[in-house]
């Protein structure tokens, strides 16, 4: 097995402006990333807005992405829906577009049987060549991928990671325990990362690194390095960022803070509205005492 990447992925917001995808801005936070030490970039994810992405704009954003990372680092691709067809839909042609993972969720609203959410899976598996992580983040899809179902995933050839997002340090570590060898674990929770590394994970696909790619970078590779000491302390000091990031649904905080440190990404699609004033204040002391502001 191959390791997707090893590091901070980010999850990459979607600019819009004016109600339609900045495609222009978008190029520009690709390039930043790269830049700035971001390993492997996620595209068309949770913090990307992607539930209110109309069908062409998905696949416009998957082209655009494949065409501007264009193998400079790990390209993953968004891919999930509560439609098995839809989601086999959407992983071929970010295949075609150069992807080089795609990001699976389990149903959300269905709310599959855990029988399900592996059948649902394995169609995507066997309908693509390129690598699957699969997200599980049970805040969002109501139902949990268990350990068990986990363990029957990471014997399909190209289920390769797991973005966990559970909270749930118990079921993670046997995750890794019992999967290591054919599954590698990224965090789904940045104040998470250094627990999951630390039971042989490979890194962290991050909402943070929208607004600190660099710290999110050092924090995974000073572990991989041997520096754990280094490692505890950038985790403690990011976790000033990492909790303000969900002061307010994801990615409301973070495409607030952007805006606030002169990156603006445009409007928030409905449902998500601007963030409470009350919450934005506290979000400015935050980056204030990061040392952002």
């Amino acid at each position: 097995m191959s390791t997707i990447f090893t590091g901070s992925c980010v999850a990459l917001v979607t600019p819009f402006r004016d109600n339609k995808i900045d495609f222009d801005r978008f190029r520009e936070l690709i390039d930043w990333h790269i830049e700035n030490g971001t390993d492997a970039i996620l595209v068309a994810g949770t913090t990307g807005e992607t539930s209110t992405l109309t069908d062409q704009e998905h696949l416009d954003l998957l082209r655009v992405a494949g065409e501007h990372i264009a193998g400079r680092v790990p390209y993953i691709a968004g891919t999930g829906s509560n439609d098995t067809a839809y989601s086999i839909m959407l992983s071929k042609y970010a295949e075609e577009q150069g992807a080089d993972a795609v990001l699976v969720i389990n149903p959300y609203y269905n709310k599959s049987t855990q029988k399900g959410i592996y059948v649902h899976i394995k169609a995507i598996a066997d309908a693509i060549k390129v690598p699957i992580i699969v997200y599980n983040v049970p805040s969002r899809t109501g139902a949990n991928i268990s350990v068990s179902t986990m363990q029957k995933l990471a014997e399909i050839p190209n289920v390769q990671a797991v973005k966990e997002a559970s909270g749930d340090i118990s079921q993670i570590t046997e995750i890794a325990r019992t999967c290591g060898d054919k599954l590698d674990v990224y965090s789904g929770n940045d104040d998470q990362t250094l627990p999951i590394l630390s039971v042989g994970g490979k890194g962290i696909i991050s909402v943070s690194a929208n607004i600190i790619p660099k710290d999110m970078h050092d924090l995974v590779s000073a572990f991989m390095d041997g520096n754990v000491d280094k490692a505890r302390k950038i985790q403690f000091d990011t976790n000033l960022i990492n909790l303000a990031m969900f002061y307010e649904t994801n990615p409301i905080p973070v495409k607030t803070a952007m805006r606030l440190l002169g990156t603006d990404t445009g409007e928030m699609r409905l449902p998500l509205v601007e963030m409470e004033e009350a919450n934005e204040a506290r979000l400015v002391e935050a980056l204030k005492e990061y040392g952002l502001l």
